[in-house]
């Protein structure tokens, strides 16, 4: 099965219901990809990723590439064998976790020289080899190499960012060799709206499988993040996929399916759980708070997530105070889980014509709960 887009159905809001195609299996957007970094989604097996409702995961290529090799795991059979996943896999660039290297990292036009934080050894990532790389992980979709911003940075400095990564999209679609993997543009151009049309106009004129909106959530208040995707999204073809990239909460989730981006990746849903963080339609619930000590309810009535159906609050908090592995395991299940089935919820709005209903009441939701729970 070759990759393909299909625009299934558009929400009055903006929202879209659609199906991507992979050659390991469809998937229906909105969708949420959870974070596979090192070729594992923390304190979850495949298995688990299955029933907790997951159909495309993302992998590291910077992580995977320093260990254990990208030619190592392609000896292996590649990503998908070597990690026992078979659905989707997309796999970013690296260029994120390179740029965030600081002092260790120096970019030029050639692409980025960084050392390695794992031994300090000397390595160059370029547009050509982050393709190679992706290629030999053998990733269904794959990212072209692109610099992150940081934020704030001057107009200028953006400018000259924006321009190398177009340069460098340019140079990894010419340098990919495998027909079925599909390669993703990455729209950048700071919070600066004309910037953000450039940088969108350019990539398209390139033609690339997908779109990906880079360089938010990087410290930058909510709000402003927020507005750029509401300008930036439309921008983007309605015949590929939008990408909004490392967000975030389920409500930027909410926000962003409302204006029409498709797939999403953060690793807040398995980091907030391996620190107690349970989500829910009520709101956050902090597991090691002392009132669930006797709470012999589950994480959230309704919930048929394998931690909500086989064990309480209580016992939870008990995993979580006494340091238990299986507290990241269970907690995990639980957000990937509610992230996997808000998105399920918000197709089905989509779908039905009714997500200003959906978001209503999901705010609702939200407000009237609070966590304020009762003894």
């Amino acid at each position: 099965m070759s990759f393909s887009f299909t625009l299934i159905k558009k929400d009055i809001t903006g929202a879209r219901l659609g199906m991507v195609s992979t050659p390991h299996g469809a998937f229906q957007t909105p969708v949420f990809m959870p974070v596979g970094t090192r070729a594992a989604v923390k304190a979850m097996t495949p298995e688990g990723l299955r029933d907790a409702g997951a159909e495309i995961i993302l992998a590291n290529t910077y992580h995977l590439y320093l260990r254990p090799g990208h030619e190592i795991i392609k000896e292996l059979g590649g990503l998908h064998c070597f990690m026992n996943w078979d659905g989707t896999i997309l796999t970013d660039s690296g260029g994120f976790q390179v740029f965030s290297l600081g002092k260790l990292r120096k970019i030029d036009e050639t692409g980025v020289v960084f050392n390695s934080h794992l031994d300090g050894a000397r390595c160059v990532l370029t547009p050509e080899s982050a393709i190679e790389v992706q290629q030999a992980l053998g990733a269904d979709i794959i990212m072209p190499l692109d610099e992150c911003p940081p934020y704030p940075a001057s107009r200028a400095y953006i400018e000259e960012s924006m321009a190398r990564t177009h340069r460098w999209a340019k140079r990894c679609k010419g340098a990919k060799t495998n027909a079925a993997q599909a390669l993703f543009g990455i729209v950048q151009g700071g919070m600066h709206a004309d910037l953000r049309k450039a940088s969108a106009n350019a990539l398209i004129d390139m033609g690339f499988d997908g779109y990906a909106l880079g360089g938010l959530s990087v410290g930058e208040e909510k709000p402003l993040m927020r507005e750029v995707v509401s300008f930036s999204a439309p921008l983007l073809p309605e015949s590929a996929p939008r990408y909004l990239m490392g967000v975030g909460t389920p409500e930027d989730l909410v926000h962003g399916v409302e204006n029409g981006i498709d797939m999403f990746d953060c690793v807040m849903p398995t980091r907030n759980a391996r620190n107690g963080t349970l989500f829910t339609r009520r709101g956050k619930l902090v597991i090691k708070n002392g009132l669930y000590e006797r709470d012999s309810r589950p994480v959230e009535e309704g919930c048929l997530c394998y931690a909500c159906r086989n064990y309480s609050r209580a016992y939870l908090r008990h995993l979580f105070m006494a340091g238990e592995i299986l507290s990241s395991m269970l907690n995990t299940a639980h957000n990937l889980y509610y992230y996997c089935s808000l998105m399920k919820r918000m197709r089905a709005a989509i779908s039905e014509g009714g997500f200003n209903e959906f978001k209503k009441g999901f705010y609702t939701d939200i407000e009237a709960g609070n966590m304020r729970e009762e003894p």
